[in-house]
């Protein structure tokens, strides 16, 4: 197994996932996990479980537990802004949605517009809100319950949540912020409070919270951790997926800064979709046709592949069907590129359209909806 490195801030290499859950800490989603989820649920498990893609927890055991004896829990994520969201932000949020719809569960989406101002220097702050309307209207278009969702900004909510954020701030130290988050001495002090804002959400209710992550976010729910029982609330819970691959190979993940040609954006049309994956996908192929039908492809290694497996095609049999047929030589590279092409587009296409629609939702989601109003009318003295 080749040397691979996972850290909020970077991830490189063929990650071993098995070894990621030892040095990390978590437990993996087993079979006999995924049956109570199954009971629990009243139905089949969304693919990105059934398949393993969200393979390791935290306390996910727990969360079940308080759910059979009917006390509930509730789900929390949130997003940085940042100009231009892709396919690998929405892998996360797609399983929110199919866990709020199944559980019925209050949503919790923080927007940490500080956060962004902060971290990138070169956004203006009306930069950074501009980027934060569009990724609401993105992640509104996921098809989250507007009165079941509260999507907030932080520079907004801070006049509820300031007596709230004294508390969570009052346990983290400087060194705690420094290990988990990477701040130097000439990290400004804005960043430094930051953290304490991010565990708030996890603090709006007395129940239980889970948060469905990518696995190299988990260290930051470790604060929270530490500090959840001392203030009265219980530690979170986390369901942790692995990484969508870019577009060049299946190490690493799909990020922003690593350029566009890495990625599929959720605002590239149909044209911009089939040259990207046309060009960059790595194929797991054969060099010619003939040696392809003779020895056939390797679907593990394949990045069209991979990305049907996660997020494109639901249907487990039709998903053997092409991994079978890709060894075989059947299916050509080709073929494959073009069925991972339709399938984005269609995607795409139907985001855009829920989205087009979201600009009126937005009230509902951030002040009006039953959630939301109620969230604004909360005291945290």
């Amino acid at each position: 197994m080749k040397d691979f490195k996972v850290t909020p801030w970077e991830v490189s290499g063929e990650v071993d996932y098995e070894k990621l859950i030892k040095e990390f800490g978590t437990s993996k989603i087993d079979a006999k996990l995924k049956k109570r989820l199954e009971s629990a649920c009243g139905g089949e498990l969304h693919p990105m479980l059934r398949r393993d893609f969200f393979f390791s927890h935290r306390d996910l055991n727990l969360i079940l537990n308080d759910y059979e004896k009917g006390n509930g829990f509730f789900l929390y994520t949130g997003r940085k802004p940042s100009k231009g969201m892709h396919i690998g932000h929405l892998v996360p949020l797609v399983l929110t949605k199919w866990l709020q719809d199944k559980f019925k569960t209050n949503l919790y989406i923080e927007i940490t517009d500080d956060e962004g101002f902060l971290h990138k220097k070169e956004y203006a702050w009306k930069d950074v809100q501009q980027a934060a309307h569009e990724n609401i209207l993105d992640i509104m278009a996921v098809g989250f319950d507007p009165q079941k969702t509260f999507i907030f900004k932080d520079s907004e909510y801070i006049r509820n949540a300031y007596p709230l954020l004294m508390k969570a701030a009052r346990k983290i130290t400087n060194s705690t912020v420094k290990a988990v988050f990477g701040f130097t001495d000439s990290t400004n002090i804005g960043l430094s409070l930051y953290p304490a804002y991010q565990t708030l959400p996890t603090f709006f209710e007395k129940k239980r919270c889970l948060i469905p992550c990518a696995i190299d976010q988990d260290p930051y729910w470790r604060i929270q951790r530490d500090i959840a029982e001392g203030l009265g609330y219980h530690k979170t819970a986390a369901v942790h997926c692995k990484f969508i691959p870019p577009l060049q190979g299946v190490q690493g993940k799909m990020s922003s800064s690593a350029g566009p040609e890495t990625a599929i954006y959720l605002t590239d049309d149909e044209n911009t979709v089939k040259k990207k994956i046309n060009k960059y996908a790595f194929s797991g192929g054969r060099a010619t046709v003939e040696e392809h039908r003779k020895l056939g492809g390797n679907p593990d290694i394949d990045v069209p592949y991979q990305w049907l497996s996660i997020l494109f095609e639901p249907d487990d049999e039709k998903l053997k069907t092409i991994n079978r047929d890709y060894r075989a030589g059947k299916i050509l590279t080709g073929e494959l590129k073009g069925m991972l092409i339709e399938k984005v587009n269609e995607f795409l296409v139907e985001h855009r359209k829920r989205k087009e629609k979201m600009e009126k939702e937005m009230e509902l989601f951030m002040y009006k909806g039953k959630l939301a109003k109620s969230m604004w009318e909360k005291s945290y003295e």
